[in-house]
């Protein structure tokens, strides 16, 4: 079954990455799922909201990150058991027990730039697809949170991946981003690309205008396929990000309408993903 699904948009400051965290302990607390979380980004943001600090930088220190992992797998081409890399025990839900992590590290950006010196890009891809093909076995849901912009990594995700989320901010820019990102996806067709699950209006003011305005906007393109629930802009979903010293029950982090909005986005997201999977055996 297709069940790695990137979390990508082109533009910064739309919740990527809290996005992530919510949907991994949801399906996790609230579907029985085993998470993975890929965090992509060399500024770890999703890795900080499901372990502590000094845990991260513990880990990073032990060389289990998946900037390590690509190290060893592409420029040294070596043999990696995948294994090493996965944190259990993660997220500070006390319903989320089977939410996992690959945390990142800030030196992803260099491998970056030593991947483009080497001339590494096939062996990139073929790294990440082989990664990606143990781990469909062995979870139920695997989300990369890749980082805004587009490098060769985060294209070998993109390109390797089954399905992408794109979260989108109902506003101008984020709406231009979107643009961006179809021109990009567009380019060299014949080296593959995820299958989209659709946009996902994410943080909305459900007071504004405006922003109800750009909603209407993304929702009239067919292309967007947006989700029918909106992801509304709540203080618990702010708050979210900062991890508790001690556990917590799932509905005390996601209380009222959040929750209910990500459960139906949960919903959602598992019968678009199944539909896909189910269209390529047909």
């Amino acid at each position: 079954m297709r069940k790695a699904i990137a979390v990508m948009n082109t533009k910064g400051g739309v919740g990527k990455s809290t996005l992530v965290l919510a949907l991994a302990e949801t399906l996790s607390a609230k579907f029985g799922k085993n998470v993975l979380v890929i965090d992509a980004d060399a500024q770890a943001s999703v890795s900080l909201m499901l372990v502590s600090a000094g845990s991260l930088y513990r880990l990073q220190a032990e060389g289990a990150t998946i900037v390590d992992f690509l190290v060893a797998a592409v420029l040294k081409k070596e043999a990696v058991d995948w294994h090493r890399f996965v944190t259990a025990g993660v997220s500070d839900v006390q319903e989320a027990r089977s939410v996992y992590l690959i945390p990142s590290d800030m030196q992803l950006t260099l491998f970056e730039r030593e991947v483009a010196l080497e001339q590494a890009l096939i062996q990139l891809r073929a790294s990440i697809a082989d990664l990606l093909r143990q781990l469909r076995d062995a979870f139920d849901i695997v989300l990369i949170d890749c980082p805004p912009g587009l490098s060769v990594v985060t294209e070998s995700w993109l390109r390797e991946a089954d399905f992408h989320i794109s979260p989108v901010v109902p506003d101008h820019l984020s709406v231009y981003a979107l643009e961006v990102f179809s021109y990009f996806k567009g380019r060299n067709p014949e080296m593959g690309f995820a299958e989209s699950l659709g946009v996902l209006i994410n943080m909305k003011d459900m007071e504004s205008a405006a922003d109800a305005d750009y909603e209407r906007r993304l929702r009239g393109n067919a292309d967007n396929r947006c989700f029918a629930q909106t992801l509304p802009r709540t203080l618990s979903l702010q708050h979210a990000t900062l991890l508790s010293a001690t556990e917590r029950p799932y509905d005390t982090k996601y209380p009222g309408e959040t929750a209910a909005a990500l459960r139906a986005i949960c919903e959602e997201l598992l019968g678009r993903a199944s539909a896909g999977t189910a269209a390529d055996v047909a």
